[in-house]
């Protein structure tokens, strides 16, 4: 339902324009200024405004019939109070810059509003930065908790800094130890300077899972003994019988060592991998590996952007798709 305030004989009369003037109210139209669901809400609960026969709570009954308005309205709430002027747009809201407003500026962000429980589908989320990039605007999520409470992120596509390419490493051979891999490589190896695996002795070093099937696809190591020798796809389907996620965190181990980079697993904290861009520096970012046509809960979004947050490291969902891999940031933000 949306509201016109007319001149002639409306509640606000021609003063209903200078909501519009003075801080971006509604939309001007040749009938009067209509305001949007959220915006009268708002000008009755700060007394701007009166409209007959109806108080604030009679509105929120009408308005909440829709369930996702009250959250809306929350949102709308908070950006108004913090000094934005903020109006109804193509996602669900568009926010101007402090102190700028319709005609005087142009709105610097869009904004969906989300519960902490609904599902966040990436297709989704995809399509939706593209168009806000392509306004050159940055796209907020807000997510409304059920205490009311609104968190903000900024989500953007991240694009990977191409990285210069290491050293060649030496062919070895291997064991096997149920799935996991032992290297026969001495301290100081290229296998040292390039990250691989953890070192057991001066002689000995345990590769991942994900790092020995890389390993062996590039023709770097052999799998097993001389006497019972395995093969890479061999080995792959061992591994996957004990990881039904190997194949998308597979992919992405190799899109992000062909850039360059140095995936660990990053079990402790949470998510498939921790990403190095320097070899054993701090690690910069959590990477996820997030199937095509996956949608994840919000709250889940949460505790992993958090999670990033309190190791000072960038939250990255690294989407797969027909058209390659898609790497969304998410980042809390405060407005």
């Amino acid at each position: 339902m949306y509201v016109t305030l007319t001149p002639q004989g409306g509640e606000l009369g021609v003063e209903g324009y200078a909501l519009y003037e003075q801080s971006g109210y509604g939309r001007k139209t040749k009938n009067g200024l209509t305001l949007a669901p959220v915006e009268l809400l708002y000008l009755v609960y700060r007394d701007k405004i009166q409209v007959r026969n109806h108080s604030y709570n009679s509105l929120v009954a009408d308005f909440a019939k829709n369930a996702a308005f009250f959250r809306s309205y929350l949102v709308y709430q908070d950006m108004r109070e913090r000094g934005y002027v903020i109006q109804t747009g193509p996602h669900d809201f568009r926010v101007f810059k402090r102190g700028q407003r319709p005609g005087k500026g142009e709105s610097h962000y869009m904004m969906r509003v989300v519960s902490e429980r609904d599902l966040i589908d990436f297709r989704t989320i995809q399509r939706e930065i593209k168009a806000t990039a392509n306004m050159r605007k940055q796209h907020i999520l807000a997510a409304v908790d059920d205490e009311g409470e609104i968190t903000y992120y900024d989500v953007r596509f991240h694009t990977l800094k191409q990285l210069p390419e290491r050293g060649e490493l030496e062919a070895s051979t291997s064991h096997l130890a149920g799935v996991a891999v032992i290297v026969y490589t001495k301290e100081g190896s290229g296998y040292d300077t390039a990250f691989f695996g953890k070192r057991l002795d001066d002689s000995r070093i345990m590769l991942s899972t994900i790092e020995a099937l890389y390993l062996a696809y590039n023709n770097v190591i052999t799998l097993g003994s001389m006497e019972d020798l395995i093969s890479a796809d061999d080995y792959y389907r061992l591994v996957h019988e004990a990881d039904p996620e190997l194949p998308d965190k597979y992919i992405v181990y190799c899109d992000l060592k062909k850039q360059g980079y140095t995936p660990k697993t990053g079990y402790k904290f949470g998510h498939h991998f921790r990403v190095y861009a320097e070899v054993k520096s701090h690690s910069e970012m959590l990477v996820q590996a997030v199937p095509h046509g996956l949608s994840l809960v919000m709250n889940s979004i949460s505790r992993s952007v958090r999670m990033a947050h309190s190791v000072r490291k960038k939250m990255l969902f690294a989407c797969l798709d027909d058209d390659g891999i898609m790497y969304i940031e998410f980042g809390r933000v405060k407005m």
